[in-house]
C-alpha cells in the first residue's frame, strides 16, 4: 500500500470513529452544554498534523449528519468546522513551544476551549442563546472533554503509536 492510500485510510478511520462517538453520544454531543467525546480525537494533531483531515472530515460529516435535528441547520457546518480548523491551526502553532506530549496536550485543549467562541456565536446566531454564557459553557465542555483525551491518548499512542501508525 502507497503512503499517501495509506494516510488517506487512516485519516477515513479517524472520521469514521469521530461520526459514531457523536452519533453515540449525540444527546450530549450538540446544543449550549456540550460534551462531544469524539473530540479527545483531537489530540491526535500532536503526533501528526496529518490527522487534520480525518478530524475535520468527522467534524463534517458528525454536524451534517446532525444539522437539522441540532437545530442548528448550515451553522454547524460552517462554525463547527470552522472552530476545529482554527483551534487545530492555533495547536499547531503553540505545540512548538513545548517539547513535552503531556504540555501539547494542554496547550491543544486550551486552544479548542479558547476557540469556542466560534460554537458561542453559532449557538448565538442559530438558537438566539446568549454569547457569553455559550462560550463560556461549550469551552468549558471542550476543555474537560479534552482534558480527560489528555491522559487517554498518551495510554493509546503507548500501543498503537500514531505518529508511526500513519506514516
Amino acid at each position: 500500500m502507497s503512503k499517501s492510500t495509506k494516510q488517506l485510510t487512516i485519516n477515513a478511520l479517524v472520521a469514521t470513529l469521530y461520526v459514531v462517538m457523536t452519533s453515540v453520544f449525540s444527546f450530549m454531543s450538540f446544543g449550549p452544554v456540550q460534551f462531544r467525546l469524539a473530540e479527545i480525537l483531537n489530540h491526535l494533531i500532536i503526533w501528526d498534523r496529518k490527522y487534520a483531515y480525518g478530524i475535520l472530515g468527522g467534524v463534517f460529516l458528525s454536524n451534517a449528519l446532525f444539522m437539522f435535528s441540532s437545530g442548528l441547520g448550515w451553522y454547524d457546518l460552517i462554525f463547527g468546522v470552522g472552530h476545529s480548523a482554527l483551534s487545530l491551526a492555533l495547536t499547531t502553532v503553540l505545540i512548538k513551544l513545548r517539547d513535552k506530549t503531556r504540555d501539547q496536550l494542554l496547550l491543544n485543549a486550551l486552544s479548542f476551549g479558547l476557540c469556542s467562541f466560534m460554537i458561542g456565536l453559532e449557538l448565538h446566531l442559530a438558537l438566539h442563546l446568549p454569547f457569553w454564557e455559550s462560550y463560556f459553557f461549550v469551552a468549558v465542555g471542550e476543555v474537560v472533554t479534552m482534558g480527560v483525551g489528555a491522559f487517554i491518548m498518551p495510554i493509546l499512542d503507548r500501543k498503537i503509536s500514531f505518529a508511526r501508525l500513519l506514516n
